[in-house]
């Protein structure tokens, strides 16, 4: 009711007219000042959010970062001790398939070592046999027997 005219309608009366406009900025002036140091405040609380806001995004990235730096250490860490254990595993296969080739290789050496006798004396027989002479051994010596495939 404050904001309406003073004056009653009707014929105009006499006296000093109302100036409306300075009582209202009279009136309000006060409140909006107010506001103005209010949004001040504001303006300011704002500020001090987004610097709040700026470093904890920056202790944030660089936590990030330290645990990021953490987990490549560790990944090369554990990346270096498997290629070990690959690496030990692999030697220690190699080991036993050398060793079973050393094993082989001797079996092999040995039956070749025994049946070279009797291959030389059956190659003797066959080059003499061709050349005309007299063939010294007819067959095999006793208790030698000839184990596998050919000569």
């Amino acid at each position: 009711m404050r904001f309406r005219p003073v004056s009653t309608p009707g014929p105009a009366t006499v006296g000093v007219p109302a100036d409306r406009t300075a009582e209202l900025a009279a009136e309000l002036t006060p409140t909006l000042s107010r506001l103005d140091r209010t949004a001040v405040e504001a303006e300011a609380i704002r500020l001090a959010g987004r610097s709040e806001a700026d470093r904890i995004r920056r202790d944030a990235a660089r936590h990030a970062d330290a645990i990021t730096a953490r987990a490549d250490d560790l990944f090369e860490r554990v990346r270096a001790q498997a290629a070990d254990r690959r690496r030990e595993l692999g030697r220690r296969e190699a080991d036993a398939v050398r060793a079973e080739g050393q094993r082989a290789e001797a079996a092999l050496r040995r039956r070749a070592a025994a049946r070279i006798p009797v291959v030389a004396d059956r190659l003797t027989d066959e080059v003499r046999r061709q050349l005309g002479l007299p063939v010294l051994r007819a067959g095999r010596p006793p208790g030698v027997e000839e184990r596998g495939g050919g000569p």
